[in-house]
């Protein structure tokens, strides 16, 4: 079944605290979810539909349904990291078309800063059957990715100053944002010069850990043509897992390689016309790598294709992340899919800051991956239009 069209997006909201220590997970869901259906003018009456991740507290779907007090005919709770919240948006098009909800509502929210969180430390997610071979060797985060960055740069000569552009792009855009964790603008030096976290990744190289949290509210064609709200539509939409797969993978490449051609093929557009992205950026890596695979440059030339501003807003010509994105803006929970599409809404219905704001932005793309590029991960891929 096809999305193209079924589901619009009506509501989008972010959380405007960086940290919250006096608040509760569920406490932030709520109101992250108050806020998007009070953008898209909507009550939670009119909500029939819920979508949540490994975030949401307690049971999930149900102890969120209960503490909102919704009243539900459809539920998710599918988990894919950082990447679930697009994939929520197209569980909740796919939803709507087959009439199971007219209104559906996602959120995500947390507190890593506040409980002390961070990529240095392995994590332990049970008895997941990769953990007896991973876990005693005590890999962490951001080594998972400093491996696909080495790898990079042996096989395409890739270089840190290339990747220093990311976060250079990244902070020129977030000095506009006043919710931004950080908000001043970095030089490619000032990047190079930061400490080593893991060879050949820098501290600025690395997203930040923030509370807070962000909600959607996707709708039927029939809600949305009763709401007084710009109309953001859903053309396309991909998803896919990629892991170790016995040894046999490549670090340089990412699950979007697979849902990137999946959403362009439904939308019917291709990388070029996209207007503006939202690049899930955890690491500087990630979002040269994802690039790539999305299309908009060969393989291996992402290095070059990022470098020299060609990721700011104004100035090159693939805007990307014009809230500061996680390296710089927000990455609540953990999980920076959902401000990934939050901003791509901000940029169609031209509600972003005016220094940043793309000019006729009428197609945007969000791309979301959740897991480490160095091990297993699952992308996500969607593609909207402003009507």
């Amino acid at each position: 079944m096809s999305i193209k069209g079924k589901a619009y997006i009506a509501g989008a909201y972010e959380h405007p605290l960086r940290k919250a220590p006096d608040k509760t997970v569920a406490q932030l869901h709520y109101e992250v979810a108050m806020g998007a259906l009070a953008d898209a003018g909507l009550s939670k009456s009119d909500v029939d539909g819920y979508f949540c991740a490994g975030d949401a507290p307690g049971l999930g779907a149900f102890s969120m349904a209960e503490y909102m007090g919704l009243k539900l005919r459809h539920v998710d709770s599918t988990d894919t990291g950082g990447s679930a919240y697009l994939v929520h948006v197209s569980h909740a098009a796919q939803a709507i078309a087959a009439g199971k909800c007219n209104v559906a509502l996602i959120t995500l929210a947390g507190r890593p800063r506040s409980e002390g969180s961070s990529g240095l430390v392995p994590r332990n997610f049970g008895p997941a059957p990769d953990a007896p071979f991973e876990l005693p060797f005590g890999s962490v985060t951001v080594n998972r990715y400093g491996v696909s960055a080495m790898r990079h740069m042996y096989q395409y000569g890739t270089t840190s100053e290339q990747l220093a552009w990311v976060k250079v792009a990244a902070s020129q855009h977030a000095q506009h944002n006043p919710n931004a964790m950080l908000r001043d603008v970095v030089t490619v030096e000032d990047v190079l010069s930061s400490p080593m976290i893991s060879d050949p990744l820098h501290r600025l190289d690395c997203c930040v850990v923030s509370d807070g949290g962000g909600a959607l509210v996707v709708v039927s064609p029939e809600v949305m043509r009763s709401l007084n709200r710009p109309r953001i539509k859903l053309l396309g939409a991909g998803e896919a897992p990629k892991h170790l797969n016995g040894g046999k993978m490549d670090l340089t490449l990412s699950a979007a390689a697979w849902s990137g051609p999946t959403a362009f093929a439904e939308a019917g557009v291709k990388p070029a016309d996209i207007k503006y992205v939202s690049i899930y950026d955890s690491f500087t890596i990630t979002v040269v790598i994802q690039i790539e695979d999305l299309g908009f440059c060969e393989k291996g030339q992402g290095g070059r294709f990022v470098a020299d501003g060609n990721l700011i807003s104004g100035v090159g010509k693939l805007p990307f992340n014009t809230d500061g994105g996680g390296l710089c803006n927000n990455h609540p929970a953990d999980r920076g899919g959902m401000t990934k599409v939050i901003e791509a809404v901000r940029q169609l219905r031209g509600e972003a800051h005016p220094a940043v704001q793309v000019k006729n932005c009428n197609l945007a793309l969000a791309q979301g991956t959740g897991g480490s590029l160095g091990t297993r991960h699952c992308s996500a891929t969607l593609i909207m239009e402003r009507e």
